[in-house]
C-alpha cells in the first residue's frame, strides 16, 4: 500500500463512487467522486491524511448541501414547453364536419382529428373556429 501514493488511491475511489453513479442516476455519488477528486489535489500537493480526509469531506458535505436543493427545486418544476397532447390545448382549429356532443372532424395543427363539444347541446358547423380545451384519447373536446 505504501508504494502507491494517496492521491491515487484517491482517485481509484472517485472512479468507485462514479460507477453507481451511473448505474443509480443518484447525484450524490457524483458529488462525493468530486469531493475524492478534491481530496487527491490535496494528496498531490503532499498535506498528510487529516487534510486529504477534511478536505473530501468539506467538499463533498457543500456539493451536496448547495448543489441537492438546486436540482431538486429543478427536476420538481414543469417544462416551459408543453409537448404532445398539452401542446394542443388551447389552440384553435376549423370545423370540417358538424362537431356537435356526440361527434364531428376539425383540423387541428394540420391534422384532421375527431371532436366533440364540451357542451352536449352546443353544436358548431363547418368553417367555424373552435378551441380545444382537453384532449381525450383521440378526440378533441372544443368549444
Amino acid at each position: 500500500m505504501n508504494d502507491i501514493d494517496a492521491w491515487v488511491w484517491w482517485l481509484v475511489g472517485a472512479a468507485a463512487l462514479g460507477i453507481p453513479l451511473v448505474v443509480t442516476a443518484m447525484p450524490e455519488f457524483g458529488m462525493l467522486a468530486v469531493g475524492a477528486i478534491a481530496a487527491a489535489v490535496i494528496a498531490g500537493l503532499g498535506f498528510g491524511a487529516v487534510a486529504q480526509v477534511l478536505a473530501f469531506v468539506v467538499v463533498s458535505v457543500a456539493l451536496i448541501a448547495v448543489v441537492r436543493p438546486i436540482a431538486t427545486r429543478h427536476s420538481a418544476q414543469r417544462p416551459q414547453l408543453a409537448t404532445g397532447v398539452d401542446a394542443l390545448k388551447g389552440k384553435q382549429a376549423v370545423v370540417l364536419e358538424r362537431v356537435d356532443g356526440s361527434g364531428g372532424r376539425i383540423k387541428l395543427g394540420g391534422e384532421i382529428w375527431s371532436a366533440r363539444s364540451l357542451d352536449t347541446s352546443s353544436a358548431y358547423e363547418v368553417g367555424q373556429e373552435v378551441d380545444v380545451v382537453e384532449i381525450e384519447g383521440a378526440t378533441a373536446i372544443v368549444i
